[in-house]
């Protein structure tokens, strides 16, 4: 079996220099994300991938970690950022296949020139496009991002949704400042992505551009486990709210709203848990899910979401053209990844 990884994370070397060397950016590249020497270090990330190339044919489709670039700074520096980052993802990709077989352009999302950008990234080789849940604080919905929707649906080229949620964003409760005990992350980045997905149904995305191709991060969130509530809950739109027109909303869309999230694609990044595969692959089904393992942030910084993930696909005993698809073909198909 073949396995290409089609979300995990790394930095290209210029680009991680000038963040580091870069004030203000540089505060917010965490103690975590620096103590993980496999998202930037080039050595030890192929070390990483030699673990499983040999035996397991396996590659990786890379994108940058976290935060989002135009959190980072003014439109002028991500800009930079930016072009490091495609310019330098584009060359790792063509210096070593065996290990990075294709890669997801970043923009500078708060610079009105991210769609010149994105243009330029195809016109290196992107694969597709890596975009987070909200553009530091907007909704992906907003009139200002739909030439980016635009032009991947004109090439042909997938968006990736990467969740973006901070402690001190919205914390949980309003008697509080921030959001405690990382649940912004453990939670909050599922809602987030989960919101996201629900703006570019409700918002008219999806039905602007009916051949965008978009792919929910860890197996599309909180969409499958509440599927009753995106079926027959939505199916109700309008029954809860007096202050806006959401029952014409509902009548003017051109499917049903659970159609619209079974559109979506998703991946298998959810951190070893056979449960949320399962629930996931029911859901979407085995042509729209693609293997991904988010490395390397699992606790061995590296290797170990790569090994489980497998483990649990190979435990499900699926079909062999299922594996096929879900391992290797679909990320073929849709990021044209040879």
């Amino acid at each position: 079996m073949r396995y290409i990884d089609c979300f995990n994370h790394f930095f290209p070397d210029a680009l991680w220099q000038k963040m580091m060397s870069t004030p203000g950016a540089s505060a917010d590249i965490g103690a975590r994300m620096r103590g993980i020497p496999a998202i930037y270090d080039l050595t030890e990330r192929k070390r990483v991938v030699d673990l499983f190339r040999t035996n397991k044919n396996y590659s990786q489709v890379i994108s940058l970690g976290m935060p989002p670039l135009e959190a980072l700074g003014t439109p002028e520096i991500v800009e930079e950022f930016a072009r490091l980052a495609n310019d330098g993802q584009a060359e790792l990709c063509a210096k070593h296949p065996d290990y990075f077989c294709g890669w997801l352009a970043s923009l500078p999302m708060n610079s009105p020139n991210a769609a010149k950008e994105w243009e330029r990234a195809i016109s290196i080789g992107a694969n597709g496009l890596q975009l987070h849940s909200n553009i530091n604080g907007k909704p992906l919905d907003d009139e200002e991002f739909r030439p980016i929707f635009e032009i991947a649906e004109k090439h042909n080229k997938p968006v990736f949704l990467h969740p973006s949620r901070g402690a001190f964003d919205l914390p949980d409760y309003k008697t509080e400042s921030k959001s405690k005990y990382e649940i912004w992350w453990t939670f909050g980045w599922p809602y987030e992505t989960s919101v996201a997905m629900a703006r570019l149904v409700f918002g008219g995305v999806m039905d602007q551009f009916p051949d965008l191709k978009v792919l929910a991060h860890h197996l599309g969130a909180m969409v499958p486990f509440f599927e009753g509530r995106v079926g027959p809950g939505w199916d109700q739109l309008g029954n809860r709210t007096t202050d806006e027109d959401y029952k014409t909303l509902l009548k003017n869309m051109k499917r049903r709203p659970l159609d619209y999230f079974k559109d979506f694609y998703a991946d298998s990044a959810v951190f070893g848990s056979k449960a949320a595969t399962e629930c996931g692959l029911s859901f979407y089904g085995a042509d729209k899910v693609l293997f991904a393992s988010d490395c390397p942030f699992d606790p061995e910084k590296g290797p170990g979401y790569i090994r489980e993930t497998i483990q649990i696909l190979e435990d499900l005993k699926l079909s062999q053209e299922d594996m096929e698809k879900i391992c290797y073909k679909n990320a073929q198909s849709l990021l044209g990844v040879k």
